[in-house]
């Protein structure tokens, strides 16, 4: 790979450092599994070929357990599959995710040897476990596991040390990344790309991950190109300089970041932004209007009951309750919003969580008020190319649109688009997507600086020859894009 080299990295260990300048967009290299599996919860619903969400699925004729979306899917991952199914009918019943996930690169190194690709800079073997470090609990898990997997793996297949297995399973639990859905919203599965595991961690990264589903769908298999992933630059990397990404939210407090990436992923983070706190008192700090600000205590009070009410709001979110929800939303807002800066997290959750059930509600002027507050707050805290950032506005800017605000509609969609079109690339279908609103939204825009009563009446007859499909369900705060690297519950 002529893009990038190992290096030791200061502080952390090997890591990975540019051999040549990029841009931001850039692709710095893209990386093919050596094995994903799609997660038990979601193992109907997903095909577990492409790792694309469908609504009826053909199951496999013999485990009668993997789904795939036709007999061109089915084809494409019988490579992967074929050692899987006999193994799962002998076992008489389906193991975790772990279990077949570990079972599967074991097959894979099994038949392609330690290398399985002339573009892997690493061996399995050379990447960290931290079996060591891991808490009790974790290790009693990891002990069951690797029972279940003795019991799991077939007596014909090349038998392993115990040492391997848990070696294994020991990468997987700090080193494997969620692998999305097509559209790149929900995470569906995991898989393990061992140059990834190189790229170290820094809570203002230079680089992002995307998933590149790749094509499946051509009936000649010759024709298909490999799911992969895709380092790509965020903005101008210089050649010598060491390549990193973010493994947590920086919507999290310094201290909080840490504690995840200690508890996770068993290192101490020694960043500028972590080191010097920076912007961690504009995520927790106090409204200032004309030039006063509200006294510590009043801050603190009002972040005490915002947090509290975070936890009720997400107790009848999980209940279905929604309109419980904006009750709470609201009563909570009302009495923190006049103290708490427009960067405080909890505020900004209360923002986002507003916004997307009274989406769903179908109250779109509301919801368009509070997407918007969200941005912004957003836009203050997270790198200007950072991908929660371009999919918040994305998001914002449909609901703009669907409230009829088309000009703030449009210029959200837009700002949505320059992200993304950097952390996906053009050819990514929820940049596609992104593509065809704003050409529809900068139509209907001219149509409106036109005449605007023209403008809406037009909107409003469309509207009801073809009434609003419902969003989809709001989903937890805590879900999304933003955690990239999966870690076992």
């Amino acid at each position: 790979m002529e893009t990038v080299a190992i290096f030791d990295s200061p502080g952390k260990g090997r890591g990975l450092k540019a051999t040549k300048e990029f841009w931001a967009g850039d692709v710095i290299f893209s990386e093919a599994s050596i094995a994903a599996v799609v997660f038990d919860s979601l193992a109907e619903r997903i095909c577990h070929s492409c790792f694309r969400r469908q609504e009826k699925l053909q199951r496999c004729g013999q485990c009668k357990f993997a789904h795939y979306c036709d007999r061109t899917c089915q084809r494409a991952g019988w490579a992967e599959h074929k050692l899987e199914c006999s193994a799962i009918k002998a076992y008489g019943k389906v193991p975790n995710e772990n279990i077949r996930v570990v079972a599967r690169i074991m097959w894979r190194l099994d038949k392609e040897g330690s290398t399985v690709s002339d573009m892997q800079l690493t061996t399995l073997d050379e990447l960290e476990d931290h079996i060591a470090d891991m808490p009790e609990d974790d290790l009693k898990e990891l002990k069951v596991d690797i029972h279940n997997f003795l019991d799991y793996w077939p007596h014909n297949s090349k038998q392993h040390t115990i040492d391997d297995i848990s070696h294994i399973f020991g990468v997987i639990n700090c080193n494997g990344f969620s692998v999305s859905d097509q559209r790149g919203l929900q995470a569906v599965g995991v898989g393990l790309f061992p140059n990834l595991c190189l790229v170290n961690h820094d809570c203002w990264p230079n680089c992002t991950v995307i998933l590149n589903h790749g094509n499946q769908s051509a009936v000649n298999t010759m024709f298909h190109s490999q799911r992969r992933i895709e380092l790509r630059a965020l903005g101008k990397i210089a050649e010598g300089e060491e390549l990193t990404v973010a493994y947590v939210d920086f919507l999290n407090l310094s201290e909080e970041r840490q504690r995840l990436l200690k508890t996770q992923y068993f290192f101490d983070c020694t960043c500028e932004h972590c080191k010097n706190r920076i912007k961690d008192d504009i995520k927790i700090g106090g409204r200032e209007e004309d030039g006063v600000k509200p006294s510590e205590e009043q801050v603190k009070e009002a972040t005490d009951y915002c947090f509290q009410m975070l936890e009720k709001m997400e107790k009848a979110r999980l209940n279905g309750d929604y309109h419980e929800v904006v009750k709470i939303c609201r009563e909570c807002i009302e009495k923190t919003e006049p103290v708490l800066a427009d960067t405080h997290i909890y505020l900004l959750r209360m923002w986002s969580t507003m916004s997307e059930v009274q989406a769903y509600l179908q109250y779109f002027d509301d919801a368009a008020d509070y997407a918007r507050k969200m941005v912004e707050g957003y836009m203050k805290l997270y790198h200007p190319n950072n991908a929660a950032l371009g999919m918040a506005a994305m998001r914002a800017g449909v609901t703009h649109w669907q409230a009829g605000q088309i000009e703030v509609g449009h210029g959200m969609i837009c700002k949505a688009y320059a992200i993304l079109m950097i952390t996906h690339g053009p050819t990514h279908p929820i940049t596609k997507d992104l593509d065809a609103m704003r050409i529809q939204t900068e139509m209907e825009l001219r149509m409106f600086k036109q005449n605007e009563y023209v403008y809406h009446s037009m909107r409003e007859a469309a509207l009801k020859n073809k009434p609003m499909t419902m969003m989809h369900e709001p989903k937890s705060v805590e879900e999304g894009i933003k955690n990239l690297f999966h870690r076992r519950k």
